[in-house]
This record gives structure tokens, C-alpha cells and sequence, in this order.
């Protein structure tokens, strides 16, 4: 490892552009094989096999939305009941005041609502949004990668990582170019 410790710790990591999705995903599975942990894509749009290439975790989205859509659809029931039953008790015509059929629409908006509501903060808090700041962003091509740009970055935090190393096994992947990434 050539250079100081102090020198480390101003890198980030290594980044890696390709030319192609294809070529992003078969470096991600290489680097994955290698024992690398801490492996991040980019790309501009979404790869159908890099999620398991970087072996990343199901997503907790969906099912937080189900809670959310349920906790919605239990409110609207609950505040119509509450406002139908013990509030307001007003019988109009022998009509049951617990009319649950009538209580469905309403109940069904805030189902809507509430599952939308909690996806959104789901994935904000998810992707760590608004990200005003990341070290790749100091590469400078990686506006490409909302563009036509395929990026695999390894970062210095990764136990296996080595600068001249980590450099080395990017460059068998047969990137565009490898570069260093400062914090």
C-alpha cells in the first residue's frame, strides 16, 4: 500500500466506468466473488440482475406499505365509528348507525393515503434522501451515470481493500477507466 495512513483516509474508495449494463453486472459478480463487501453500482436506469449481483437485501418497502395501508383503512374505520356510534348517534330512518358499507369508501381513500405516505418516507429514509452529498460525486465523469454512464465503486471501508490491489482487480474487469475517489 503505497502512501501514509493519512493518505487513506482521504480516499473513499475506487471507481470503475464500463460501457455497457452487462459488463456493470458480471464486475459487480466478480467483485462479490472476490470477497469485496462494500460494492456500489450506478447506473441510469434499472438493472434487472445487479440487485442479486451486489447481493443486496429484499426490500422492506412493500411491506411497510401494507402496514401503512392497513393502519389507514383501520383509522377511516375508527373515526367513522367513533363519529357514527359514540360522538354523534343520530338514528335517521331506523337505519343501523354502525353501516359499514357506507363506511368503506372513506376508509379506502385513507388506505390509499396513508400506504403512499409511508412508502414515500419508506424510501426516503430508505436511499438516505435528500443526498446533497456523496464522495463519488467528485469523479469527474460520474454525471454520466444519470446518462449513458455504468459505475461500480469499492470503498476504502471494505476489509479486503487495498489501493494498488483493489486497482489491479479492476482493471481485469476491462473497464472504460479506473480512477481513485476522494472524500
Amino acid at each position: 500500500m503505497s502512501g501514509g495512513a493519512s493518505e487513506i483516509h482521504k480516499i473513499y474508495g475506487v471507481i470503475a466506468e464500463f460501457s455497457s449494463a452487462e459488463q456493470l453486472v458480471a464486475g459487480a459478480r466478480r467483485a462479490r466473488a472476490e470477497g469485496y463487501r462494500r460494492v456500489d453500482a450506478y447506473a441510469p436506469f434499472a438493472v434487472e440482475d445487479l440487485p442479486e449481483a451486489l447481493d443486496l437485501p429484499k426490500s422492506r418497502i412493500p411491506l411497510i406499505m401494507f402496514a401503512g395501508g392497513i393502519g389507514g383503512a383501520a383509522t377511516g374505520l375508527g373515526m367513522q365509528y367513533y363519529a357514527s356510534l359514540v360522538s354523534y348517534p343520530i338514528n335517521i330512518g331506523g337505519r343501523p348507525q354502525n353501516s359499514w358499507p357506507a363506511f368503506i369508501p372513506p376508509a379506502f381513500e385513507l388506505m390509499i393515503f396513508f400506504a403512499v405516505v409511508s412508502g414515500l418516507l419508506a424510501l426516503f429514509f430508505t436511499l438516505h434522501l435528500p443526498a446533497v452529498y456523496h464522495p463519488v460525486f467528485n469523479h469527474p465523469d460520474f454525471r454520466r451515470a444519470s446518462r449513458d454512464g455504468f459505475f461500480l465503486s469499492i470503498e476504502a471501508a471494505d476489509d479486503l481493500f487495498n489501493l494498488e490491489g483493489t486497482s489491479r482487480f479492476l482493471h481485469t474487469l476491462a473497464p472504460l477507466s479506473v480512477k481513485e475517489v476522494e472524500k
